[in-house]
């Protein structure tokens, strides 16, 4: 994890890729476009190392040297590019995780827009973790790193007039990043130690690790299985039906 976060550099970043975005009526066009421009040039300010190409893909940021690849959601997509990139650089992929939504409802007759209402995310850092199972097999390559940013974001959805509740099935019109609270790096199976509650004890469950780390019972299994495969938990018996733990990195 970082210890400081620019927010000088994050609203630049703001400004810079909210201007790359088309914008219609104040709200941008597609709902994870604005978060992934922003991101880009946090994270790489100058845009003449933005979508660079190599090889037959187009990496998000090149540096000369290494490549980040930006992805909102579904990691899988970036199957192929990693297959590619992977044989000659080192990759960072950063993933969004929002851990802060304050929504807004439009009014797709008039554009009106609704109070916004604020929704802290409870299982917090461990919502990367169904994305994660999309790119497992990438995880102990030594030269795939990650970087999972906790953001907040005001999050815009269209009204369904349809609906007799219009706010069931509302479309998702855009996510605007509001603050970056965190970011976390995860260079090798050490780094996992972030994940890893320290009341557990040797032998505890999926239940057990649910418990400790606030989160429901099928996202710890998801959890628990990604850091067996990184190394950083192994299984050593089973009680009844539950596969039992303990911690194979020290927890700090």
């Amino acid at each position: 994890m970082t210890d400081y976060i620019s927010e000088e550099r994050f609203l630049y970043a703001l400004e810079k890729g909210k201007d790359q975005i088309k914008i219609t009526d104040g709200i941008g066009t597609l709902s994870e476009k604005t978060v992934h421009s922003v991101l880009k040039y946090y994270f790489e300010p100058d845009d003449k190392k933005h979508e660079i190409p190599i090889g037959k893909k187009i990496a998000d940021i090149f540096n000369g040297e290494d490549i980040i690849e930006i992805q909102t959601k579904q990691l899988n997509r970036l199957r192929p590019k990693l297959d590619e990139f992977l044989l000659n650089y080192h990759v960072t992929v950063v993933h969004p995780v929002v851990v802060e939504r304050q929504s807004f409802y439009i009014e797709p007759s008039t554009g009106e827009i609704s109070p916004g209402r604020l929704c802290k995310m409870k299982a917090g850092k461990y919502l990367a973790f169904p994305e994660l199972y999309k790119v497992k097999q990438y995880l102990t390559d030594p030269r795939f790193h990650l970087c999972l940013v906790l953001i907040g974001v005001e999050e815009y959805r269209v009204l369904n007039p349809k609906r007799k509740n219009p706010k069931n099935g509302a479309k998702c019109n855009d996510r605007i990043p509001t603050k970056i609270l965190d970011e976390i790096y995860i260079n090798e199976v050490y780094d996992y130690a972030t994940f890893l509650p320290e009341i557990l004890e040797t032998g505890f469950t999926s239940t057990d690790f649910a418990k400790a780390a606030g989160i429901g019972k099928n996202l710890s299994q998801i959890v628990l299985n990604i850091l067996t495969h990184v190394g950083a938990v192994r299984r050593i018996g089973k009680m009844k039906n539950y596969y039992q733990y303990e911690k194979s990195i020290d927890c700090f």
